[in-house]
């Protein structure tokens, strides 16, 4: 049967259509004449331009451009006014279209690892948009967001982002996820208590040297993410403990705290709204079904009543906080999340080995350990490819331990207070999107040269380790110049 003969027969279908790792370079126009098309998924070709004709598949549902050379999008893919989930992610996109604010369906719009300089004020007519994602851009700011009443994840690490206003955050009510770790904001305004519903902060790596005293008040709020800001006005051991001392913390600075309760704008109720976990030290069910979050920390236990994981695992729970309690092992029940959990919090516990089981739970993203007694991790967690960030302060590692360095998709690695004595620059090096190492107050003697040539490294600190090279004048003036202080170490 010819080509054409085979988009004739399909033109009255509604199929989806995947044509992708096969070196295309261009998008064959018969596609375009596929009207009745629902999916179109073209990633990891070579695409480096996109014809008006796309405009045409006016019935798609979902549009996947990802990883191909595309520097700019046609103004047709405003006509795709039924698209919900637009991926455009690793590409060379400078500018979105104004016309993407016409498409009216879309729910997630993932434009991460791209060259974006701004977006379009039309952005935020998006009014069923859901999902967010931004990072690894060039961003030095943000439109209003106006009419994306919907928006529950903002995903803009890793930009050059300056300030969130007091006029951004009014619009964005019903965000339950902010993500704007590796920017350069040095200040928070008050009223990011419009974000009522907000779960997770995550700021890592920005220029904060405080933070406003109400963002204590917001009850939703789980996990306020801050490694590697200059914080000036809350002493390090307050942050250290955690995001629930933490808030208590701000709390206590303010005259009169007013708890700000969260919104259930937008999400139905459903389900057992009754206690799990006993009686007084007992959890809501329906907070976990509303966040998918199992906040099982500061209990002082070893285990976790079982009529609390058989919730969590109906809920799909993501997140998992089992801080400062008394395990000494993985929790059995775990297992129960082994589909779904992407964030575990383990830190504040009694482990010396961590289970090997740990390399089952594929979705992983984040992994705190800290304040443990753990020196190793087992090679299974070679098998956690998603992993973007591990936390091993305050253990007895002498070394990183180098399953990390088949973790090709970590982006920070926080090991400070160990006793650390030698870096492994080969491996970290071959860590491509690695932006921070924190190897503070560790026994390290030497320093390689070599570590200088990781360039891709935006935040390394060393102070608090036995070296006299580099002296604390060259760490005191960044990682830029102490990355290039190495490099001219090197011998040739």
């Amino acid at each position: 049967m010819s080509g054409k003969a085979v988009i004739y027969c399909l033109h009255n279908a509604l199929i989806p259509l995947s044509a992708c790792r096969n070196k295309l370079k261009e998008l064959p126009e018969s596609v375009t004449y596929l009207r009745n098309l629902r999916s179109l998924h073209l990633e990891y070709n070579e695409l480096a331009s996109i014809n008006e004709g796309i405009g045409h598949l006016d019935k798609l549902e979902d549009l996947d451009l990802s990883n191909n050379h595309l520097s700019e999008l046609p103004p047709q893919v405003g006509h795709l006014y039924l698209l919900i989930k637009f991926n455009v992610s690793n590409n060379k996109l400078s500018r979105l279209p104004q016309e993407i604010g016409s498409m009216n369906a879309l729910k997630c719009l993932d434009v991460t690892h791209n060259q974006l300089t701004h977006l379009p004020g039309d952005l935020g007519n998006l009014l069923h948009l859901e999902e967010l994602y931004l990072r690894h851009n060039q961003l030095s700011g943000l439109p209003l967001l106006t009419n994306c009443k919907n928006l529950k994840e903002i995903h803009l690490g890793n930009n050059q982002i300056r300030r969130i206003t007091a006029e951004h955050l009014q619009h964005l009510e019903s965000v339950s996820v902010l993500d704007i770790r590796d920017n350069k904001i040095s200040e928070l305004p008050d009223e990011i208590t419009c974000l009522s519903g907000l779960q997770r902060l995550d700021l890592t790596n920005n220029d904060l040297t405080g933070l406003p005293f109400v963002l204590g008040t917001i009850t939703s709020l789980k996990s306020i993410v801050l490694d590697g800001n200059p914080m000036k006005s809350i002493r390090r051991d307050i942050i250290m403990r955690g995001t629930v001392e933490l808030k208590k913390y701000l709390c206590s600075r303010l005259e009169a705290p007013k708890p700000v309760e969260p919104t259930n704008k937008g999400i139905q109720n459903g389900g057992d709204t009754g206690i799990v976990g006993g009686s007084g030290e007992g959890l809501k069910a329906h907070d976990i079904q509303q966040s998918k979050t199992l906040d099982y920390s500061n209990k002082k236990a070893n285990s976790v009543p079982d009529d609390v994981w058989e919730v969590a695992m109906k809920a799909g729970v993501t997140s998992v906080n089992l801080s400062k309690n008394q395990f000494t092992d993985l929790p059995s029940n775990l297992i129960l999340l082994e589909s779904s959990l992407k964030e575990f919090y383990f830190g504040f516990n009694k482990l010396t080995t961590i289970s090997h089981d740990i390399g089952l739970f594929l979705r992983l993203t984040t992994l705190d350990l800290r304040n443990n007694g753990l020196s190793e991790l087992p090679k299974d967690m070679e098998s956690l490819q998603d992993m973007r960030e591990i936390v091993l302060s305050c253990n007895r590692f002498t070394t990183l331990p180098s399953v990390l360095y088949e973790m090709k998709k970590l982006e920070i690695i926080f090991a400070d207070t160990n006793k650390i004595t030698t870096i492994d620059a080969t491996g970290l090096k071959g860590l491509p999107v690695l932006a921070t190492v924190d190897l503070q107050n560790n026994n390290i003697e030497q320093v390689p040269p070599e570590l200088g040539t990781c360039t891709q490294i935006k935040s390394l600190l060393l102070n608090g380790n036995a070296f006299r090279n580099p002296r604390p004048a060259i760490l005191a003036k960044g990682t830029l110049a102490l990355l290039e202080y190495l490099r001219s170490r090197i011998v040739s």
